[in-house]
């Protein structure tokens, strides 16, 4: 048993890591962002939210974040702001979010001695594939102020052990996906839209590929890095090295859903052309040499169950909301 912070719990993977992390008996605290109604998000009415604490904050709160790492061993950073769109609007919020939240978790990390720290990066901070598929040395750069606000906090981290021989570890999911995700991402998006028994499915740009990982695989590759001392120092990708275009994705799940549709551009979902990333194919050679992860979900039975799950909650959906 370990003492486990997580911050950016409430969220979508955060949710389903602390899941796991509680259901292997480690003793969990949970770092959510704080609002008026005091909603927990994905951790409301959750069953673990009895074997969890709770603190709610603000990450970019350095008091708040050095207080909450005290008598903790390992801390997963998962807080952030992730919404691409939104960057283009206020660079400063993924500035301050971004990457002084993760200032905040390295530098009390460091005063309260702890003994494993797991940033999570994305792989947006690689831009569009310069060779496929794209290894953990793949040059890195910043297409929108969202990756290049990652690029910043990786390197922190990466001069955090280096500098003070911190222990962190850089966890790099491909594009994660399942139950619980924002529909600004966009399975959930396209999920949403054909439930809600539209045959004219609006999307933005359907050209470029992703490598899209399950959940619960990310969460299982998060744990399965932060066991390994070997990867202190060290980026690690988890993603499955298999590529579909956006095109094929929305035929896979309109077949998967006995739906029929069409397809609409439109202008505000498509991003600036110089900033679309084009192309992510994962190389998860380093995680599989170095871990005992291996993926338990196909992208087909991945998308069953998140579109099961999407069935289930039609209620949390939003289909003709559009938010950036």
């Amino acid at each position: 048993m370990e003492n486990i912070l997580i911050t950016g719990s409430a969220g979508f993977i955060g949710s389903h890591l602390t899941e796991k992390l509680v259901e292997e008996g480690n003793k969990v605290k949970v770092l959510v962002n704080y609002n008026s109604r005091n909603n927990w998000g994905w951790l409301e009415n959750n069953p673990v939210l009895k074997d969890v604490e709770i603190i709610s904050g603000n990450i970019r709160d350095f008091d708040l974040v050095n207080n909450a790492t005290k008598d903790c061993d390992t801390v997963f950073h998962l807080a952030a702001l992730i919404g691409i769109p939104y960057s283009y609007i206020s660079p400063s919020a993924y500035i301050k979010t971004n990457i002084e939240g993760t200032y905040n978790v390295l530098e009390s990390a460091r005063k309260n001695n702890l003994s494993n720290v797991i940033i999570t990066s994305t792989s947006e901070t690689y831009g569009s594939a310069q060779y496929v598929p794209i290894c953990e040395n793949h040059p890195l750069v910043g297409q929108s102020p969202y990756s290049a606000s990652k690029i910043a906090a990786d390197q922190l981290a990466i001069s955090y052990n280096k500098s003070f021989n911190l222990p962190v570890k850089i966890v790099r999911p491909f594009n994660t996906y399942g139950p619980r995700q924002s529909e600004r991402a966009i399975i959930p998006t396209i999920i949403s839209q054909i439930l809600n028994n539209k045959k004219e499915i609006t999307l933005g740009n359907t050209t470029p590929t992703r490598d899209f990982t399950f959940v619960k695989d990310t969460v299982k590759g998060f744990i399965e890095i932060s066991k390994k001392h070997s990867l202190n120092g060290e980026v690690t990708n988890i993603g499955m090295k298999e590529e579909i275009s956006v095109l094929h994705l929305v035929k896979l799940i309109a077949n998967l859903m006995g739906a029929e549709i069409e397809i609409k551009a439109e202008d505000k979902r498509i991003r600036p052309d110089n900033s679309e990333v084009q192309r992510l194919f994962c190389d998860n050679s380093k995680i599989i040499a170095n871990t005992k992860w291996s993926p338990d979900y196909t992208i087909k039975t991945g998308l069953i169950e998140t579109i099961n799950w999407a069935r289930e909650n039609e209620k949390l959906f939003k289909p003709n909301i559009y938010n950036v």
